[in-house]
């Protein structure tokens, strides 16, 4: 099977270095695919930009944290046969509100306005609490900005009809996992799968993650 890996706001590719090595030693294929460009894009062209680095059929596709604002359209545009949403936005797409509209019942209020790229100490404490040291360092090293205008401001159409597995970190300290827990039901009719770690589980447990993929997507 192969898995399209989708980073987030604040990582680069290199966040699922760990789980994608495990993803191939089971027999998977793992892309992480990079979005980020020298001029921002539109949802349809970040799209587009995923699709030119992918080059097989019927991937699973994976995002964290703000891609899932991106999600549906990557999953459309490879034409996904899942979708999974790791600690990740969940679009309104019945009410057409944007990330930006909720923002104060989504996001924890102490994670608001930090931004960890350009503070350690912030990471640290927000997206990697939940690392051993070894794994708070390679984290640390994967910290990137990619945060365009879109990721705000998008509002989502209809919901495609792909199935979506939804995985919650309990301890996440970024998006409130009550609200990513409603969001799951609500928007995309699922249950959530629940795993014991921080915003970043596919760092802190990379192995635990890649046995959902394999196991539900």
């Amino acid at each position: 099977m192969d898995f399209v890996l989708v980073h987030g706001t604040t990582q680069s590719p290199a966040g699922w270095d760990r789980m994608a090595k495990l993803l191939r030693a089971a027999g998977h294929r793992a892309i992480a695919v990079d979005l980020l460009t020298p001029a921002e894009l539109q949802v349809e062209g970040y799209a587009q930009h995923a699709r030119d680095q992918y080059d097989g059929e019927r991937p699973v596709v994976v995002a964290h944290s703000g891609a899932g604002v991106l999600l549906p359209s990557i999953a459309e545009a490879l034409d996904a046969r899942a979708m999974v949403w790791v600690a990740a936005y969940i679009p309104d797409f019945a009410g057409g509100r944007s990330l930006r509209d909720e923002v104060l019942t989504l996001f924890a209020p102490e994670w608001i306005g930090v931004d960890p790229t350009s503070d350690p100490a912030k990471a640290s404490e927000f997206l990697f609490h939940d690392c051993d040291p070894e794994t708070e360092h390679l984290a640390l090293d994967s910290l990137r900005l990619f945060n365009p205008a879109v990721l705000a401001a998008h509002r989502a159409g209809p919901a495609p009809e792909i199935p979506s597995t939804v995985i919650v970190p309990t301890r996440d300290r970024t998006l409130k996992p009550g609200w990513m827990r409603q969001a799951a039901r609500d928007r995309l009719g699922v249950g959530a799968i629940e795993i014991d770690a921080g915003h970043c589980p596919h760092m802190s447990r990379p192995a635990e993650v890649a046995a959902i993929l394999t196991r539900r997507a």
